[in-house]
């Protein structure tokens, strides 16, 4: 009887002292915009190489900001240059990491009920007018990607003084979806592919390249990020990411490496 407990604890003290090696996680900070190709590409990654890849998902500004603070995150993916180049001016990513991965259009969404349909953008383009008695749904216009693309484009085009008491501005671009998806204005600046993933908005006019800049999403390992980001990275540049990133709408920048 003795010799049996005694086994038995010497058993429990191995398995204490030797527990299960925990999963390898990774925690991928991306745009609002990335979030169903990308929880779709990150279920990818995990079944080929048994590494966990969790994503946070918010307007690139406020990723980088959060990095900026000791967020822990491995591998940031923005939806434009300008704060992947703030992240690298800071000295939050590893640069010899970093690409720039996928392209994106701008596009003007109604209601799908909605009378509203085949509209035509080009210089003069009179969006105030359009929108009637209601608002203009973009993201923030200060900060945010899609916002700063949305207010390009109404510049150039010569509709940004006449449409901006009338913006309705979101925290990201998943907001401003929202906010035309449930009726709360008849008019929303987004990208293709996030009027692509919600069925209640359609796609009634699509901005002339040329009248912002191209929408570019690089991807980066973090300063902090673990050894496994590469192996992220790696797979995100690959033939099956490529795969899913286009059935999404996504433009693939790069020549896939496998």
């Amino acid at each position: 009887m003795v010799k049996r407990l005694v086994a038995a604890l010497l058993l429990f003290a191995a398995v204490v002292a030797h527990p299960a090696a925990a999963q390898e996680t990774l925690t991928i900070f991306a745009a609002a915009s990335l979030k169903n190709a990308l929880d779709e590409a990150n279920a990818a990654f995990t079944k080929a190489t048994g590494v966990k890849a969790t994503a946070s998902y918010e307007a690139s500004s406020a990723l980088a900001k959060q990095i900026e603070a000791g967020a822990p995150a491995d591998v940031f993916i923005s939806a434009d240059l300008r704060w992947m180049d703030y992240a690298a001016q800071k000295n939050l990513i590893k640069p010899d990491s970093r690409v720039n991965l996928l392209g994106n259009r701008l596009v003007l969404i109604a209601r799908q009920d909605s009378k509203l349909d085949a509209v035509t953008i080009g210089d003069g383009f009179d969006i105030a007018r359009l929108a009637g008695d209601g608002r203009i749904a973009v993201a923030d216009v200060q900060a945010v990607p899609a916002g700063l693309y949305a207010k390009a484009a109404l510049e150039t085009l010569g509709a940004w003084a006449a449409a901006e008491p009338k913006l309705a501005q979101g925290q990201n671009v998943r907001a401003t979806l929202a906010f035309v998806a449930r009726g709360e204005a008849p008019l929303g600046i987004v990208y293709a592919t996030d009027a692509k993933v919600e069925p209640k908005v359609k796609i009634i006019a699509v901005f002339p390249d040329g009248s912002y800049p191209p929408v570019t999403y690089p991807a980066a390992a973090t300063a902090t990020g673990k050894t496994a980001a590469a192996r992220y990275l790696q797979f995100l540049r690959g033939a099956e990411a490529k795969a899913i990133f286009e059935k999404y709408g996504f433009s693939y920048l790069i020549k896939p490496v496998s």
